[in-house]
């Protein structure tokens, strides 16, 4: 196979549609079935459709959609134009909306059709954007208009030529951001330049030795990187077949995998374990698929999963920022609770003291710190946001917030997240968009949000604390109702605790890490106990806000 590895995407992808044009590359769910000739062929369309826009070399543009042949076509032909592909999460909403918008100052955006309300909902915020191209429009009726923006369907935008654009990249230049949420602050973006992103595909492939005969089932979202670069990036460089659904389902995650001959698929923990949760039955190792990569494997079910469906867990550690460094080897028996060894020819790791940023012998634990061992393949800085980017890089080292430790042979076992950080369902959650939600309801004094462990192995539902204004009641329900309209679903608390006061240190702070250890107490308010839904608490929101 000729090598790819060392390509940046453009040149990949019409290396690739060039050796192999006919072979199938995405198949979508309940679609027709794409090939990597046609693929590139759209790209290009959607890039000299941006030309035409007026998109300059290393400008923003957004994609907010679920995948599809024609978003991830949308994400190629940004990169084939020499832009900066930013794919936000579907659930933005509001002030988590404005800021992305904003903070990538992006002119254009594409959108699915469903959620372009919520763009009028944010028009007065926004200062930026000029442009709204519509996927999924038949025609341009009185609810997708927005005063001031020019809206278009995406059918409309597509350039007549479908040949190469001449725009260069490299390595250093920038590829995509991505925003992911942090605990002090509105969501940050990541710098990813195309080295980068190449590495994580390499890692990837590497790390799964994934080949051309692959079928990878991806129902990962494009604004989420595993996706984006692991599935479909790796899969541009080895000739493999991309399944592309567009949600998770625990119910229809064997049945796809064997309708569509998968052999292989990324699962974070919980979703792990939401399959594992489903009916056993005596066919269940009746399947293509022959690994699966997770981050982590839950240790509590890894190897009888392992055994139920006839396949390979590979346990990872990594982050946005970071790539993957660290991987189970994948011709090695699973050994359950580490997450592998650190691929020391493109990283330098170390376990420090949090507070010094020493060193600590094998064994002890402290945070995971990384540093690149070639040019241009780790994040170069939180977009528009110095302040964040010097906190993270301090002493030449990327801090990661994440603690473990590593024994003597040299494997590393994640033992905690940041004290302050919630995880949720493979989402990075931030606490700050949760407390500036509920501070806006009258109702609300002061708050603070804080992750609790779920059923899931290493994931995190989310407790609100509540200092209720003078005089005002204690309405936990009310209080979602409010949020939902505020916040992306995954965001919206399931617990709720009304207290008198937080603790607090000498200077006044609350105390976050007291809060997130005493957890949820016999008052504390359950969604799920009450049998509230946020899908009905929605619905009577949008019920209840005037078009």
């Amino acid at each position: 196979m000729t090598n790819l590895f060392d390509r940046v995407l453009p040149d990949v992808l019409v290396t690739r549609a060039r050796m192999t044009p006919h072979r199938v590359f995405l198949q979508p769910v309940d679609q027709p079935p794409v090939t990597f000739a046609e693929t590139y062929a759209r790209a290009c369309s959607v890039a000299h459709g941006l030309l035409d826009l007026d998109v300059q070399r290393g400008d923003c543009v957004v994609i907010m959609a679920d995948s599809s042949t024609d978003s991830i076509c949308t994400w190629l032909g940004i990169q084939l134009a020499a832009a900066v592909e930013v794919a936000i999460n579907t659930g933005y909403r509001g002030a988590s909306l404005t800021h992305a918008l904003q903070n990538s100052r992006a002119k254009v955006i594409y959108v699915a059709a469903a959620l372009v309300p919520r763009l009028a909902e944010v028009r007065g915020s926004l200062t930026y954007l000029e442009t709204v191209v519509v996927y999924d429009a038949l025609d341009l009726h009185d609810d997708l208009r927005i005063d001031g923006l020019r809206v278009l369907r995406f059918a409309d935008v597509l350039g007549p030529d479908n040949t190469h654009p001449d725009r260069p990249v490299h390595p250093r230049d920038l590829a995509s951001v991505v925003y992911t949420s942090g605990t002090t602050g509105p969501a940050k973006g990541v710098m990813m330049p195309h080295g980068q992103i190449s590495l994580f595909a390499r890692l990837g492939i590497e790390g799964s030795d994934m080949t051309e005969d692959d079928a990878h089932y991806c129902f990962i979202p494009l604004y989420h990187v595993a996706g984006k670069f692991m599935a479909l990036y790796a899969s541009l460089i080895t000739g493999g077949r991309v399944i592309v659904d567009t949600a998770f389902s625990a119910e229809h995650w064997l049945p796809r995998v064997r309708q569509y001959g998968a052999t292989m698929s990324h699962v974070h923990g919980p979703l792990v374990e939401m399959i594992y949760n489903q009916p056993p039955t005596p066919e269940d190792a009746d399947n293509e698929v022959t690994r699966i990569v997770a981050s982590p494997f839950p240790a509590k079910i890894a190897h009888d999963f392992e055994r139920r469906f006839g396949l390979r867990g590979i346990e990872t550690w990594g982050m946005t920022e970071v790539t993957v460094p660290v991987w189970q080897p994948h011709d090695r028996p699973l050994q359950t609770g580490c997450c592998g060894f650190v691929r020391d020819e493109y990283f330098d790791l170390r376990i420090v003291d949090p507070d010094t940023d020493e060193g600590l012998p094998r064994g002890q634990t402290g945070e995971i710190v990384l540093r690149p061992r070639q040019p241009w393949t780790m994040m170069q800085g939180y977009f528009r946001n110095p302040e964040a980017t010097a906190e993270a890089w301090r002493n030449l080292w990327f801090h990661t917030g994440d603690l473990g430790f590593m024994d003597d042979e040299g494997r590393m076992y994640f033992v905690d997240r940041a004290k302050e950080r919630i995880r949720r369902r493979a989402e990075n959650v931030s606490s700050y968009d949760i407390e500036a939600a509920a501070l806006s309801h009258p109702h609300v004094r002061e708050c603070a949000a804080v992750g609790v462990a779920s059923e899931f192995e290493g994931d995190d539902d989310i407790l609100l604390y509540v200092v209720s204004a003078a005089g005002a009641p204690q309405d936990p329900e009310a209080l979602l109702g409010h949020l939902v309209k505020e916040l992306p679903h995954f965001m919206v608390p399931r617990y709720v605790s009304y207290v008198s006061d937080f603790p607090r240190t000498p200077t006044g702070k609350t105390q976050k890490a007291l809060l997130r250890d005493a957890g949820k107490g016999t008052a504390t308010w359950d969604r799920k106990a009450a049998g509230v839904s946020l899908r009905n608490l929605a619905s009577a929101a949008n019920e209840e806000t005037p078009c």
